[in-house]
């Protein structure tokens, strides 16, 4: 039987051809000084069909590890070999990553706002040309995030685990942990599901840094998530995949009390229910209180600023039963064996598709 043949995609009126790359200036709006505001975004076209897979950084525009996981991922030469389309979007949210913001400038989350309208808030209006210029044309996506500012997050995977396509996406991400994650009104993941587009949501490392970990782990998660999906050839490692921690559900450990925190745990340590975490102190150490594990889990978050305030959220802990599989899976968890030591992405021989 022949095969079917690739199809052309569209955004803007721009047509990207089967074995074409291209880089794209979606238009956004005019800035007040009459200067046009764009949106970037690179189309690679496989010559063969396959599935339309957008990944994208920046929502907020201050959680910028993900920008440089997309500039590695579009580095790769294995690309070549693409099936079906790579839609890269680096910088959604352009106004707030130019002023470091999470934010817009109207002060509102984009992620909070889909799926939009042409006639709303600029919030409101991004969204929409989002959801419907790229979001839409897919069938499949990655959102990259961080942790907000002063605070990291372990790499992790959160999706919909009840949606049989975004479980298989997420478990294939190859990261420890995978959390369970409801959809919230106004997400993008709520609005790509209304248009029957799976998506997951990678986070990793802390708002307005780079964390090379996280950043490994994100370039070989869309990497394995892409071969899951037959839009790459499988490693020739023949590595078995992480079988990750599920997490049906978390708490953030809130302070009890102000004062100047001593953290006592990591990213990522197994912690049993009622294990310490950390100390409050006042500045002269005459009051000193614990902080403790509401439960057996991991800590997939923690707040990176000492100076706290009565009900801060100081660490995310996600609930996991099994504490052998547990460490077993912690352990196994070395994205840096994958890389050349010294050499990033682009300078390697593209390890990541070995």
């Amino acid at each position: 039987m022949a095969e079917v043949a690739a199809e052309p995609f569209e955004i803007d009126g721009i047509l990207v051809r089967p074995g074409e790359r291209r880089t794209i200036d979606l238009p956004v709006t005019d800035l007040s000084t009459h200067t046009p505001m764009t949106m970037p975004v690179q189309v690679i076209c496989g010559r063969k069909p396959g599935p339309r897979l957008f990944v994208c950084a920046a929502l907020h525009g201050d959680e910028i590890t993900g920008v440089e996981v997309i500039r590695r991922l579009l580095k790769l030469s294995g690309l070549k070999r693409l099936r079906g389309t790579l839609i890269a979007i680096p910088i959604v949210n352009v106004f707030g990553f130019v002023s470091l913001s999470r934010y817009l400038p109207d002060r509102r989350d984009l992620n909070r706002s889909f799926p939009g309208s042409t006639k709303g808030s600029l919030a409101s209006r991004l969204a929409h040309l989002f959801l419907n210029q790229i979001v839409a044309k897919c069938t499949h996506g990655i959102d990259l995030h961080t942790g907000a500012v002063h605070r990291a997050n372990y790499p992790q995977i959160r999706a919909n685990l009840d949606d049989p396509e975004a479980s298989r996406m997420a478990i294939s991400f190859g990261v420890p942990v995978v959390v369970n994650a409801t959809l919230r009104d106004g997400s993008l993941r709520q609005a790509a599901v209304d248009q029957g587009v799976p998506v997951i949501v990678y986070e990793g490392g802390e708002a307005l840094r780079f964390d090379e970990l996280s950043i490994r782990a994100g370039v070989k998660g869309v990497v394995r998530v892409m071969r899951a999906l037959n839009m790459l050839p499988a490693s020739k490692r023949g590595r078995k995949t992480l079988e990750p921690i599920i997490g049906r559900s978390s708490t953030w450990v809130r302070a009890p009390a102000s004062g100047i925190l001593r953290a006592s745990i990591a990213l990522g340590a197994q912690v049993a229910e009622g294990a310490i975490l950390g100390h409050i102190a006042d500045p002269f150490g005459e009051n000193e209180v614990e902080v403790t594990s509401p439960s057996d889990g991991v800590v997939i978050g923690r707040t990176n600023l000492p100076l706290v305030h009565e009900g801060d959220g100081l660490f995310h802990v996600v609930r996991v039963d099994g504490r052998q599989v547990l460490a077993e899976t912690l352990d196994a968890f070395t994205p840096e064996e994958e890389y050349a030591e010294g050499l990033t992405a682009e300078l390697a021989d593209d390890p990541l598709l070995s």
